[in-house]
Order: C-alpha cells, then structure tokens, then sequence
C-alpha cells in the first residue's frame, strides 16, 4: 500500500439532476456534489452547544475563575492547573524523557499553537490528531507543505484537528516546519495502541473532540472502539498513558490478509517496508492507531487527500470498502511499531 497507511479515506458522490428534470427546469446542469457520509466512529466531533431559547439573545457567560487546583500524574514531579495543561505553553510533564524541543514545538507563538499540545512533546500523538514520532523528516515537512496547499485536508470538514492543522501549516515558515519535523523525526514511535478484538465495548462520549468510555457497556457492531487506556491521565495529556482499540471479531485475519495482497490487492509491505516499519521516505505504519490509519485511507478514496504520493494510493484504496479499511488499519495497528 502506497504512502501513509495513516490515511483514510471514501469516495464522494454526486447528486445528479435527471434528465427529465432538467428538461422540465431548462437546465442541463448537475447540482453540486454532496459530502459523503464520514465513518462516524474515525471522525469524532464536539457535540453542538445548546440552541437558545427562541427570541432570546445570547447572554454573555462570565469566564469562570481560573481551578487553582494542582494536579499530578503517577511518576511525574511537576504539577499543573488545567489552564496551564492546555495553555499556549502546554505542560511537559516529563521533561526527562525527550531532548529539547524547538521553540515551535515548546511554545508555538500567537498565531500557531505549539506542536506538543495537541501532539506531546514526544510525538506519540492521540487517536483524533496524527502520531508523527519516527515519521521521515521530509515526510513530515511534505505533510505540511499538503496542509498549506490545501492538497491535504479532511473527508469530514467539521473535525477539528484537521481544519486546524491546514490552519497553523498556512501560518507556520519553512524554518518552523523543518525544525518540528527534524525534531520529531529523531524518535522512535512507541507502542502506543492495543488492539483486541471484542463482542462488548465501553460506551462512548466525546471530551475534548476524542472518544472517552462513559458508563456501560453495549455490542460493538461494525466499527471501531478506540479509547484511552488510562482516561483519567489521558484528559491530563500524560504522553506515556496510550490507548485500546476494540475491532469486531475477525478483523484482525481480514486485515492481515488484505495487507499481505489477498484476492490480487497490493500488498502494503511493497511499499511500507515487511514489517510495515517504513522503506525510505515512505512513512511507517505499524503501531500507528486505528482510528488515524483508517481516516488516511478514507480521505486518500474521497481526494480529501490529494498530496505528494496520493496517486499512488488512490488505485490501492479504490477497491477497498470501509470494512476493509478498518481491517487494514486494525492489522496494520496490531503490529510492533
């Protein structure tokens, strides 16, 4: 499979105006493509805030007083407030286990959030951005590059970490890009997914535009459960607190054998290595979460994904529905990183 399994993706389709109603209107012209219908579980959104009263204007909320609470995690020394996890500066809650990163990453500026925010200073990232650890550095500055061009974007243009990714790439100078992506690049990508297969899953709720478990327990159907391990450290943004991805029975046979070029497809190991780890400046893939994997493969089938590589990819997920997307993502997440 070509270029980033980390890429999901699913045809648009087209309303098309009939004949006879276009003969009836005078009009040969066909009314304007609908936006598919994204794989709701791999594209999460905030719920909508409560409408107002009819007639009523908006009050104004007072901002509630800053929680001066300090707050911990097991094995770090540092405590912080909320606001100061999630500040312009974000917490680094171990500091010990990284080298120093790049002004962009540490602090980002007014316009361009920091990088470890939303992907932690180690880059292990969480299921609804990208895990970029490890990723070729060109690749990474390409991915960016995409984002700014508006070649790469989202199948689902309501998800924020997309929309805000094409937001900070068109702010950010090639110095910045270089530096985030030199500094990334010089990990090596954890193991930071498990992924088991289930019949019973959590029941879900969104906290911050990720899937968290909420109370009970209910059958997993046709998707994917991909939540924290620890949800308690996780909302504190610990970067070594990683995640469970539950996938239905047999997803995982389904998954390897679409990926090793069953029934005549590609075989991903061709172009992202045997061990799915990477071959040159194709990215890896193993260990990365199911939920990013199959959004990539996603967006590569709809064209929401059209940058450097995306031709390549584009004939591979053609056949491939969103059932074997989530198979392909499942195996490809199951692997060592």
């Amino acid at each position: 499979m070509r270029r980033v399994l980390a890429v999901l993706t699913v045809g648009l389709t087209g309303a098309v105006v009939t004949a006879q109603a276009a003969a009836q209107q005078g009009a040969a012209t066909a009314a304007p493509p609908a936006p598919p219908a994204a794989i709701t579980w791999a594209y999460p959104l905030n719920p909508p805030a409560p409408a107002a009263p009819a007639g009523a204007a908006p009050a104004a909320a007072p901002a509630p007083a800053p929680d001066p609470t300090q707050l911990s995690l097991p094995g770090a020394t540092a405590k912080f407030t909320r606001a100061q996890i999630g500040a312009q500066q974000p917490a680094d809650w171990r500091p010990e286990t990284h080298p120093a990163m790049p002004d962009i990453v540490a602090n980002g500026r007014t316009d361009v959030r920091a990088c470890a925010l939303c992907h932690y200073p180690n880059g292990q990232g969480r299921p609804e951005n990208g895990p970029v650890a490890g990723l070729p550095a060109q690749y990474i500055i390409q991915q960016l590059v995409d984002f700014q061009s508006g070649a790469r974007k989202s199948s689902e243009p309501r998800m924020g970490p997309p929309a805000a990714m094409v937001r900070l790439a068109k702010a950010m100078t090639p110095e910045e890009m270089a530096a985030s992506a030199d500094y990334f690049a010089s990990f090596s990508y954890k193991p930071w997914v498990q992924v088991k297969e289930a019949t019973t899953v959590p029941k879900l709720k969104i906290v911050g535009g990720m899937f968290m478990p909420a109370e009970g327990t209910e059958a997993i159907g046709n998707r994917v459960v991909e939540v924290p391990e620890f949800p308690e450290r996780t909302e504190l943004r610990d970067p070594i607190a990683g995640f469970i991805a539950y996938v239905p029975p047999g997803t995982l046979a389904k998954g390897e054998a679409i990926a090793n070029g069953g029934a005549g497809r590609a075989a991903c190991a061709a172009c992202h290595g045997p061990d799915l780890r990477g071959l040159g400046p194709v990215p890896p893939i193993a260990g990365r979460t199911v939920s990013y994997l199959t959004r990539q493969l996603y967006d590569f089938k709809s064209g929401a994904r059209a940058g450097a590589w995306a031709a390549l990819m584009m004939p591979i997920v053609h056949g491939l529905s969103e059932a074997d997307m989530m198979a392909v993502a499942a195996y490809a997440a199951s692997m060592k990183p």
